[in-house]
């Protein structure tokens, strides 16, 4: 067994990925946590994290695994990844959300946010399948911004790992159920939108209170304008393109809505009568909408903390 976690863990350094020993059969890092940190040893002067301990040296690898079959944690953001981690419900999870009701898993819920968006699903990438089914899709990070680990960011049991994060390498086990690569393609680039969605907004510049009044007075006004000009847009948008048009509509609109200057009433009833006229189902209209604008609102409520 140590002899198989060593091979893995080399397996995963040759592509540039550095590693760490995870518990024998566990998720959870080897070694102490930072809660309960002894201030010795590699940690005399701070608590170093297992992205910090992570590895690709070969001999250092070598020590580790031959003393026990750890198994291996791979830090995605000093391996420049971005990992898309589509997981299972588990048997006591609560029902999926209200925005994804009728969704099955992860890999639906990814599978609908790249058809809203109007891309294919990218699926021709380094691919794991993890021990409960799930599948963990890896991209190379941009190398423009460092993007961080995200819990539904991009919708229910849709997780993402990057800096800050880690995951558990193919090879390993987890309550004897193996992480398997069932697409052992080289990484490819993280599509840009997806990219685009899993950024943060930049958190707002402080305004002064005289700046603060003046846009109040115009809040109405621009709210009004905003709303009908993601109007005219989904009424001039082409054929193939209204349900893309109608989701970056309400995406849009839901910032408005997070700060209270749009009625969501308002927002959902206009953009529904607009996709409607366009020839949307109702469903599909339905769906598009309320994705757009919890996403747009959660963002913006997440940017302001």
């Amino acid at each position: 067994m140590s002899a198989h976690m060593l091979a893995a863990a080399l397996t995963a350094a040759a592509r540039g990925w550095p590693v760490f020993p995870l518990r024998p059969g566990d998720k959870r890092p080897a070694g102490h946590s930072e809660e309960h940190c002894p201030g010795i040893g590699r940690c005399q002067v701070r608590h170093v994290t297992p992205e910090e301990r992570a590895t690709t040296d070969r001999a250092r690898i070598a020590e580790c695994w031959t003393h026990k079959p750890y198994n291996v944690g791979l830090a995605t953001g000093p391996a420049g990844l971005v990992v898309i981690d589509l997981d299972l419900p588990k048997a006591t999870d609560k029902a999926a959300p209200d925005e994804w009701a009728g969704f099955c898993d992860g890999i639906a819920v990814f599978t609908a946010v790249c058809e809203r968006a109007g891309h294919p699903v990218p699926a021709d990438t380094y691919t794991v399948r993890t021990g409960r089914g799930g599948l963990h899709l890896y991209f190379t990070a941009p190398g423009e911004k460092r993007l961080r680990g995200s819990a539904g960011r991009l919708g229910w049991k849709v997780d993402t790992r990057a800096w800050g994060g880690y995951v558990v390498a193919a090879g390993s086990s987890v309550h004897r159920r193996p992480y398997e690569v069932i697409n052992a393609v080289d990484p490819i680039p993280l599509p840009t939108w997806l990219s685009d969605l899993l950024t943060p907004p930049p958190a707002p510049a402080p305004r002064s209170v005289a700046t603060v009044r003046a846009r109040i007075g115009r809040a109405d006004r621009y709210a009004t304008a905003a709303l009908d000009g993601e109007l005219a847009k989904l009424a001039a948008a082409p054929d193939g393109e209204h349900n893309l048009t109608l989701y970056r509509a309400a995406y849009a609109l839901g910032r408005l809505i997070a700060a209270g200057t749009l009625p969501e009433h308002e927002v959902t009833d206009k953009l529904t009568e607009a996709a409607l006229a366009k020839g949307l189902t109702p469903s599909r209209t339905a769906a598009s909408i309320r994705d757009g604008i919890r996403r747009s609102t959660r963002n913006a409520l997440a940017g302001a903390q």
